[in-house]
């Protein structure tokens, strides 16, 4: 069964009062590690049960979306459970029924499916930057309900997460990503724009959560300000709104050593062609 965690974080909205306490690294890799192995669980109960199942990730920019679902994926298949992380729609996808491109990514039988980012583009950014107009927004909100209610009635377990994030924080995380060669293009124009358009973002939010918050289909809201936090708190919930069990793996015996019939002969390491050393380089390097 899955195991229920302790929730936590900030206040909501993103407000804090004061100083939080942050967990030390100890506690946080080995109860990361314990989440990931319930993880690798749930998807083994997937492929044995045929289950589908669709985590949907939305929030600010920088709320810490990415960084939670490679925690989530690390060491599951890919063949099992995908990241579904749609660029700008094509002239001929605006074009389509708005969903229809989402559809296309929806799970086969066996297999769960991670939104980084989804169908709700339209409540938030499209919304906010005029990509939409007023009339496709206001048909957003009130056919989403009744869209993924079908998704549910077919048997698909579906869970949204909203990253909640506050402006300083938001902010201090851009400034970082400024200055860091690995990181700076996660820094857009459109990136420096949700800084501008702050309070927009807000409402939009807002007026999104009305409408796509139900029973059948509720938002849990992930503060993230604290991004190990946030991380070991999404990954807990998930856990505890599924209900998988542990399924019997196939016994498998190794021999001592590799079988050989003595007719094999390798070719000598002349005729292949090698990568470089560039490890003992650096070694040589540093010495």
């Amino acid at each position: 069964m899955a195991k229920k965690g302790k929730s936590g974080g900030a206040k909501s909205g993103g407000e804090k009062s004061g100083k939080e306490r942050k967990i030390g690294n100890k506690v946080y890799e080995a109860e990361l590690f314990r989440l990931q192995t319930e993880l690798v669980k749930l998807q083994e109960w997937v492929r044995e049960t045929g289950a589908r199942v669709v985590v949907v990730f939305e929030g600010r920019d920088a709320a810490g979306k990415g960084g939670t679902i490679k925690r989530i994926t690390e060491y599951l298949s890919p063949r099992v459970a995908r990241v579904a992380a749609l660029p700008a729609p094509t002239d001929r996808e605006r074009g389509q029924w708005y969903y229809q491109r989402y559809v296309a990514h929806l799970p086969a039988p066996g297999e769960i499916v991670l939104f980084d980012r989804s169908w709700y583009n339209r409540a938030g950014v499209e919304k906010v930057m005029g990509f939409c107009t007023p009339e496709e927004h206001t048909r957003f909100l009130r056919q989403t309900p009744i869209f993924e209610q079908m998704l549910i009635d077919d048997g698909i377990l579906l869970r949204k997460y909203w990253f909640s994030v506050s402006d300083d924080e938001q902010l201090r995380r851009f400034r970082s990503r400024m200055t860091d060669p690995v990181r700076q293009w996660k820094l857009s124009p459109m990136d420096l724009e949700s800084v501008y358009r702050w309070e927009e973002y807000s409402r939009a939010k807002d007026e999104m959560m009305v409408h796509t918050d139900t029973s059948a289909s509720p938002w849990n809201v992930v503060e993230s300000d604290i991004k190990k936090h946030a991380r070991l708190n999404m990954i807990s919930h998930l856990l505890s709104t599924i209900d998988y069990h542990e399924v019997a793996r196939p016994e498998v015996t190794l021999p001592k050593h590799p079988i050989e019939t003595g007719n094999y002969h390798r070719p000598p390491r002349s005729l292949s062609r090698y990568v470089p050393d560039h490890v003992t380089t650096l070694m040589g390097d540093a010495g």
